[in-house]
């Protein structure tokens, strides 16, 4: 399954993507080596920056150092919601990002409007341990039982989704002062041998009439907040007739959001690929009709970004697929809002939802 910080490509070079205590652990114990993600920002003591005056030595207190981290936040509308945020430089990225997470914490003074931290106030991360399968045990203080039932499953979501953000990490266990949890302590939500991204995350079934013959796929659609957008992970079911994950997936954005969500989608109605994805190496190929094109100018043939941009976070969570093609009539010829041909690959951002909003 890929991750924020994974490589991926599509027949075309998008504008910046908006998405631009006891026990096992102790709250000093180094966690297993993890990757960090690649973007860091950093200015060392004794460097020098060029300024209108020309080049001038950086004191010691205006040293920064930071490593963007992708924070599963709430939003206003109870989602589930990725956020990119810079945070300082450390060995425990994992752990760190967990304690970004708790509410009354480091990231209060950092939070977008209408968004929320989702682990209770006073929650510690003792200690975050990645195994060599790849389940990352999350330790927390007790603290972490204090919580509304109703935010159970949000906070098990925002969890594993933060974690698995690392390559290293496929699925997560709960831990509570060194003791492990098979079910989550409110409302009993289970997690036994690990939660991944394959459960799923901001669970809509609104659509499905036997959800025993269905499977889970996440698409990403819009939310709006403050009149900036940005994308919602949406886990909604499909009818086991449909084979193809790509094609259910193009076919669920098309369609859009269920209208009880209060999410939106860019993509015009009549969108449909005109023949099945082509699929090699990791590179999906797909074809569409002129209707992509959606209300902008179909003659200069212009693809809205927001289309383009759910697409590419949509098919890149999906296991395998590591480039996209798109293209219309069979012909590469879109053309971006700013007038740029796409021509060269999208990759999906290692930033998903930045800036305030």
């Amino acid at each position: 399954m890929s991750k924020y910080n994974k490589q991926i490509a599509v027949t075309v070079i998008a504008s910046s993507l908006l998405l631009s205590g006891c026990g096992l652990f102790n709250a000093e114990e180094a966690t297993k080596e993890i990757d960090p993600p690649q973007d860091v920002n950093i200015m060392e003591d004794g460097a020098q920056v060029e300024t209108e005056n020309g080049v001038e030595d950086v004191k010691s207190d205006q040293a920064e150092e930071s490593v963007t981290s992708q924070l599963y936040l709430i939003d206003k509308s109870g989602f589930v919601v990725p956020y990119a945020m810079n945070l300082p430089k450390t060995d425990s990225v994992a752990k760190q990002s967990l304690e970004y997470l708790v509410e009354g914490g480091p990231v209060s003074n950092m939070l977008p409007n209408g968004f929320r931290a989702v682990l209770p106030q006073d929650t510690q991360v003792l200690g975050v341990n990645i195994t060599e399968d790849g389940t990352a045990i999350a330790d927390f203080s007790k603290e972490f039982n204090n919580y509304k039932k109703e935010d159970e499953a949000k906070i098990l979501q925002s969890i594993t989704w933060t974690l698995t953000q690392f390559d290293s990490v496929k699925n997560v266990k709960i831990w509570v002062n060194g003791h492990e949890q098979k079910e989550m302590p409110v409302n009993g939500t289970p997690i036994q041998n690990g939660v991944s991204r394959e459960d799923g995350i901001n669970h809509d079934s609104s659509d499905v009439v036997d959800i025993t013959d269905s499977h889970p796929l996440t698409v990403y659609y819009l939310a709006e907040s403050d009149g900036s957008q940005y994308y919602v992970p949406v886990t909604k079911r499909i009818n086991n007739e449909e084979k193809d994950p790509i094609v259910a997936a193009v076919n669920e954005l098309a369609e859009g959001p269920s209208a009880s969500t209060g999410l939106m989608s860019d993509f015009q109605e009549g969108v449909e690929l005109l023949s099945a994805p082509k699929y090699e190496n990791g590179k999906v190929t797909l074809d569409f009709n002129e209707s992509i094109y959606g209300s902008l100018d179909e003659e200069q043939k212009i693809i809205s970004s927001q289309v383009l941009e759910a697409l590419v976070l949509t098919l890149t969570e999906q296991d395998g697929i590591e480039s996209v093609a798109v293209t219309v009539n069979g012909k590469s010829e879109l053309i971006n809002e700013n007038g740029e041909k796409l021509t060269e690959p999208v990759t999906r951002p290692t930033k998903v939802n930045t800036g305030s909003f």
